[in-house]
């Protein structure tokens, strides 16, 4: 694949800074700023541009800001390793109290679905509708066995993983071409040209000339928390607005209908989308497109 192969065709937004506990952070805002607004927040090891197709169908209606969560994209790293949840949920926190665009419509995946469930449960009041894909955390056969485990064996593998994590060097690809070959790899369902446009706005040059991945390797470690099985589900109870849960059936993702967490759910709307892995919003964009837009004007 070249650059001359798949062009660039969306036309892209604005990229703006703001600071979050003294990091800097990146979002970028598709302007139309007299519409309503909506927030688009990226899954663990992503970017903001990943929603550039969801944006472009949604940016007339509406004004759409994504950001680039901590240690992602053109967002600062972490000082140190962690990368605690309710420090990403602060940074949401903060990112929309600066530029005061609530209430407010919000669509999350994976990490990014995660933090729009548990902002939205913290301020029910700053959101009118929500939409989580794949963004429930791990299922609860998973969480099971972390439960079976002790605190000391917990801690004693978070040790284990962020040593590993300080000696993993980012991968370098002699090109852009090799890394986007290595992103069509991870998903098969995505089409060469978003593929490409994936990876171009996924990597920095380094000085050799090679291309590495923009995110922190640091990001692959969770913090030795018990489960919050318990934490949850107080905060999916405070949600008050509708709520579209997305799953993929070719994921590892547990169908919240079947496995009983849709039901802490006072408004919530679960569409389980064939055809479609972890990646909804891109193996099946169109049909993400209709039910969201559907769901949106309810």
């Amino acid at each position: 694949m070249s650059r001359k192969t798949v062009r660039h065709k969306v036309q892209g937004p604005t990229s703006h800074s703001y600071f979050s506990q003294r990091l800097r952070l990146h979002y970028v805002d598709w302007g139309n700023e007299d519409a309503p607004p909506m927030l688009l927040i990226h899954g663990g090891r992503d970017h903001c541009r990943n929603w550039d197709w969801v944006a472009e169908a949604f940016r007339d209606d509406y004004h759409i800001i994504a950001p680039d969560l901590r240690g992602h994209g053109d967002s600062q790293w972490m000082i140190g390793g962690g990368y605690n949840i309710n420090d990403y949920v602060y940074d949401i926190a903060q990112l929309l109290h600066q530029t005061k665009l609530t209430p407010l419509t919000i669509i999350g995946h994976s990490l990014g679905g995660n933090l729009a469930l548990r902002y939205t449960g913290l301020y029910p009041e700053n959101v009118i509708k929500v939409v989580a894909i794949e963004g429930m955390g791990p299922p609860p056969s998973f969480t099971q066995q972390m439960e079976d485990q002790t605190n000391l064996e917990r801690v004693r593998s978070w040790i284990a993983d962020l040593r590993n994590a300080s000696g993993r060097m980012p991968r370098r690809y002699a090109s852009v071409e090799e890394a986007y070959e290595r992103m069509q790899k991870e998903n098969p369902h995505l089409s060469p040209e978003r593929a490409y446009h994936l990876t171009v706005h996924g990597v920095n040059q380094n000085e050799d000339g090679s291309y590495s991945w923009k995110f922190d390797n640091y990001v692959r470690v969770f913090a030795p928390r018990p489960p919050e099985t318990d934490e949850l589900q107080e905060i999916w109870r405070a949600i008050t607005c509708p709520t579209l849960l997305f799953r993929g059936t070719e994921s590892w993702a547990s169908n919240p209908l079947e496995d009983g967490r849709a039901s802490y759910f006072r408004n919530v709307q679960v569409e389980n989308v064939e055809g479609a892995g972890h990646w909804v919003h891109h193996d099946r964009l169109e049909e993400f497109l209709r039910l969201t837009k559907a769901f949106l004007k309810a």
